[in-house]
């Protein structure tokens, strides 16, 4: 019978940029009496990185464009943060404001390929005020230099996840999803194997690497500053991975 824990690790103090995150998180590890060991799994939550890799942007520092000051006008936002979405954005997918909202929602596809509110876009959890914080520029490459880091430091082959908080079509309430991997399988594929009862299964694929970032947000709670969750027991193999494995291609909108 598999058995899995999940641990949310206390004791991370607030990052800034620049911080060493493998330091600071090896040294958490450690004081938890949880150093990693091979087949564990980091899931790190963005802003952890996107602090240490300055993604924090002034909102005084930004002069919005025409297209942002439509938009704005049309939602209720503040154009310079609607500037930052354009910019974090290959395109709008719809913009809304139903009756009654205050303000407007845009859905974005950013440029990393994620279909979210706002482009990911936030303004919460981090310390300056009249800012907004975007993702990193490359989580993917975040998430490797971190491993790596742990592998050197503990000698232990060890998986990491990068986790943000999206809404999910169709349904209500926000989940934890993966926007960088470095070693962890995207999905598992179970297309020729066979079901309990012996049929094979043609379609069946687990979005392994977005289950772990949903269950990491069980242990965590947001005022908590506890934004590094370990799993240790899971049954899977270190592979050459990216999150961009889990966008479903363009031309396979089905609801266009």
């Amino acid at each position: 019978m598999m058995q899995v824990s999940l641990s949310a690790i206390p004791g991370v103090p607030d990052i800034r940029a620049g911080d060493d995150l493998a330091s600071i998180i090896g040294d958490c590890l450690v004081a938890s009496d949880l150093a990693p060991q091979d087949g564990d799994i980091l899931c790190v939550a963005q802003k952890v990185f996107s602090k240490a890799e300055d993604c924090i942007i002034p909102l005084a520092s930004i002069t919005p464009s025409p297209e942002a000051e439509r938009y704005a006008s049309e939602l209720n936002k503040d154009a310079r943060k609607v500037e930052i979405v354009l910019r974090e954005s290959s395109e709008v997918v719809r913009s809304f404001r139903h009756p009654g909202q205050e303000h407007g929602t845009i859905i974005c596809r950013h440029r990393l390929g994620f279909i979210s509110a706002n482009a990911a876009v936030d303004e919460s959890n981090f310390e300056e005020t009249d800012a907004v914080m975007t993702l990193p520029p490359d989580p993917d490459a975040s998430v490797a230099r971190l491993q790596d880091a742990l592998k050197t430091r503990f000698g232990c082959e060890v998986g990491v996840v990068m986790t943000d908080t999206f809404g999910r079509p169709w349904r209500i309430g926000q989940v934890n999803v993966a926007i960088g991997l470095s070693g962890v399988p995207s999905t598992l594929r179970e297309q020729g194997n066979a079901d309990a009862w012996g049929r094979v299964m043609t379609v069946t694929e687990a979005a392994f690497a977005d289950e772990l970032a949903a269950a990491s947000g069980l242990v965590v709670r947001k005022a908590a500053k506890t934004p590094i969750v370990l799993f240790r027991g899971l049954d899977w193999i270190p592979t050459t991975s990216s999150a961009q494995d889990l966008l479903r291609v363009k031309k396979e909108d089905m609801f266009k």
